[in-house]
């Protein structure tokens, strides 16, 4: 306990050298050799007032000139003109659309799928005509050929 003590005098002792040395600081800055403030007024800064003194007149600010807002409102007065749309208007566009188009439309991806299966039984029945027809060609090229051998032989014949 007699630690905590002695270091909280330390402390304290500190504490008050501080502040010693801040009021003779404070103290030096407010008053010089002759007791005259040392630090500089401020100047003075005059908005809407004019002096009568021409010192003072010095320190008076120039009169603000008032900013042409007229070229942004101009800006944006041409912004806000609307475009002419006659343009952009495609006369199929404007063209009233059929009462099922909705419907042609959701229906579109199903009816792909269906012709291309379609299209593909097409190609097997194509196919099966041109086999079945082979033996059909075969069998009228052999009554051709047969026809042929009789009227040869019966043109002979006479």
């Amino acid at each position: 306990m007699d630690v905590e003590f002695t270091k909280a005098e330390e402390e304290a002792r500190k504490r008050r050298e501080r502040l010693k040395n801040l009021r003779n600081r404070v103290m030096e800055n407010q008053t010089g050799e002759d007791g005259e403030v040392n630090e500089a007024l401020p100047k003075p800064l005059f908005r809407s007032y004019t002096p009568l003194d021409e010192d003072l007149r010095l320190n008076q600010l120039p009169k603000p000139k008032p900013e042409s807002v007229e070229t942004e409102v101009q800006n944006q007065l041409e912004a806000a003109k609307p475009e002419p749309l006659i343009e952009e208007v495609d006369l199929t566009t404007l063209a009233p659309r059929k009462p099922d188009w909705d419907l042609k439309r959701d229906v579109s991806k199903k009816l792909d799928i269906l012709e291309k299966r379609t299209q593909k039984a097409i190609a097997e029945l194509i196919r099966e005509r041109l086999k079945s027809s082979e033996d059909y060609l075969v069998e009228a090229v052999n009554i051709q050929a047969e026809m042929a051998n009789k009227n040869v032989v019966d043109s002979d014949e006479d």
